[in-house]
């Protein structure tokens, strides 16, 4: 088991080449499952951007360096896709608040000690009187960015032992006994049998059927010399109206004059006209080819430039991500006097405009931590 002061600033030894590789610079911490990932160095190249070693490809963690087998192992930021996001997230573990589920603080964490395949045994926590206290990695919930959440033995203890601070609603109520609600009790009246009718009631008397209808006689309507007269006069019909047919009146045909179009003369073409418009033709098309052929050369550089914009624009997006959140070890100055950071500033987006606007991008990666 190794605490991380032990590990960094150990150079790197590749045994196959026999040549140093670099220096141990920080710890990449896999926060969710409590591991080192890896461990980030830095060589000569440091300014072409963060380089890294998987921690299974470590060989050993000796005293004085720290073995692997070959320079391969060793990736650069474009390579390592599956460590990008612990470089975003940059947990460091040491330095963050000790703090317990009840929001109790225990201190501050100072030492990690990683054992075998870089997982994190325990963490070393010094409190606020200056005491130093370890806690095991069970007993570590969550590696956070500035809190590191633990459980405390003793906190568990109190938690059975101790009685809550209130009494269950449902306990109070339940030595209560329920109150009786008195119910008048319900007589029942016995069923008589029904006796049939005696002989002496008296009888219905027997329907009647219904005979047939007689209407009264009609009398005969009495006709006047009036009233015969007034019904011929409803019934003599209306005369017909003759409708006279029109003649119809045909309209001449008037045929129109037919114009004849003068014939068409074809002009004679001379063999000098000829040339001219075959080598007019030909100049025309030459032309045409010469366009397409620029057209598809101009299309084929569009996407090449593209790509290239694109690739220095990720290089250039992971640079910005790997510096944000850092802090400068001194201070830079640019040629006009002004400050771009202070030793001890954090880097933010404003610091990163300066440092390019006064090209001092490069010494301002290699001055954080």
């Amino acid at each position: 088991m190794k605490k991380s002061v032990e590990i960094l600033g150990l150079p790197i030894i590749s045994i196959t080449e026999g040549r140093e590789l670099g220096v141990s610079k920080s710890l990449l911490i896999d926060a969710k499952n409590g591991v080192v990932a890896a461990i980030t160095i830095e060589d000569d190249d440091w300014y072409r951007g963060v380089k890294l070693i998987p921690y299974e490809a470590i060989i050993a963690i000796g005293e004085d360096a720290v073995t692997i087998t070959h320079s391969e192992n060793i990736l650069n930021l474009e390579e390592a896709g599956d460590y990008e996001r612990l470089l975003v997230e940059n947990i460091r573990v040491i330095g963050t608040k000790a703090i317990t589920k009840t929001g109790r603080i225990q201190g501050k964490v100072t030492e990690v000690f990683i054992g075998a395949g870089g997982r994190i045994e325990k963490c070393e926590i010094t409190k606020p009187d200056g005491m130093i206290d370890a806690v095991n990695a069970e007993q570590i919930s969550i590696f956070g960015k500035q809190v590191t959440v633990i459980d405390v033995d003793e906190e568990k203890k109190n938690s059975l032992t101790e009685q809550p601070a209130f009494e269950p609603a449902f306990q109070a109520y339940s030595e209560e006994p329920e109150p009786e609600v008195w119910t008048p009790p319900v007589q029942v009246e016995e069923q008589k049998e029904i006796e049939p009718p005696s002989a002496d009631l008296p009888q219905p008397e027997e329907v009647q059927p219904i005979t047939e209808l007689t209407l009264p006689p009609q009398e005969e309507p009495v006709t006047t010399p009036e009233t015969q007269a007034a019904l011929e006069e409803t019934m003599t019909p209306e005369p017909v109206k003759e409708t006279v047919e029109q003649p119809v009146v045909e309209e001449p045909i008037v045929e129109e004059p037919v114009v004849e179009e003068p014939p068409v003369v074809e002009e004679k073409v001379s063999e000098e006209d000829k040339k001219i418009a075959t080598m007019t033709q030909q100049a025309e098309d030459l032309k045409a080819a010469l366009q397409k052929a620029r057209a598809n050369k101009q299309a084929e550089q569009k996407p090449m430039t593209s790509q290239k914009k694109q690739v220095e624009k990720a290089v250039d997006e992971r640079r910005r991500r790997v510096l944000l959140g850092k802090h400068a070890t001194k201070t830079i100055t640019a040629e006009s006097g002004t400050v771009v950071v202070e030793a001890g500033a954090e880097v933010t987006e404003e610091v990163l405009q300066r440092a390019r606007l006064s090209n001092k991008f490069i010494e301002l990666s290699m001055n954080v931590q």
